[in-house]
C-alpha cells in the first residue's frame, strides 16, 4: 500500500470502530426504562410521548413523562413494575413524572400529577417501602401516598 492509502485505511478504521464503540454505549445506557403496562383499555385513550401522541393498547409499554389521556368514552388501567395499580376514567390527563424502583439500591420514588379527569390507585411497594417517596398531585393538593387506595377527581382542564 502506498502511504496516503495505508494512512486513509488506518483513519477509516479508526472511524469505524469509534462509532461502533459509540453505539454500543447509546444501547446500553438505557435512559428510559419501561416503568408500567396497560392491562386494560376502552374507547378513546392516548399516550404522549415527547412529542408524539401514541394510540394506547393492551401492553403498550408507559415510559416516566408519559402523559395518559382518556376521551369522553375512554378508560385505562394500568400497572406499574412496583405493581401499583392505576385507573382513569373517561376526560382524564395524568402525567408520570417520576418513577423509580430500584430496590437493590435502595431508590424508591412515584410522582404523579393529574391534570383533570378521574383515576383510582392502589398504592404498590414503592409507597409500601419508602410511603415518604409516593407523591399524587392535582392542580390543588398535593398527598404522600402511604400504603393506601384513594379515588380522586379533578375538575376543570389542563
Amino acid at each position: 500500500m502506498k502511504p496516503i492509502g495505508l494512512r486513509r485505511f488506518f483513519l477509516s478504521l479508526v472511524t469505524i470502530i469509534f462509532l461502533l464503540s459509540t453505539h454500543g454505549t447509546s444501547i446500553s445506557a438505557d435512559p428510559s426504562p419501561i416503568i408500567a403496562t396497560v392491562q386494560k383499555v376502552s374507547g378513546m385513550a392516548t399516550v404522549l410521548r415527547q412529542g408524539q401522541t401514541l394510540s394506547v393498547k393492551i401492553d403498550l409499554e408507559i415510559y416516566q413523562n408519559d402523559t395518559l389521556r382518556t376521551g369522553p368514552d375512554g378508560s385505562l388501567g394500568v400497572i406499574f413494575r412496583d405493581d401499583t395499580l392505576l385507573s382513569m376514567g373517561p376526560n382524564s390527563v395524568l402525567v408520570i413524572d417520576e418513577f423509580v424502583f430500584a430496590p437493590k439500591q435502595g431508590k424508591f420514588s412515584i410522582v404523579i400529577r393529574m391534570l383533570k379527569g378521574t383515576a383510582a390507585y392502589l398504592s404498590g411497594l414503592i409507597s409500601k417501602l419508602a410511603p415518604e417517596s409516593a407523591h399524587f398531585k392535582t392542580p390543588t393538593a398535593s398527598i404522600g401516598i402511604r400504603g393506601t387506595k384513594f379515588v380522586a377527581r379533578v375538575e376543570g382542564g389542563e
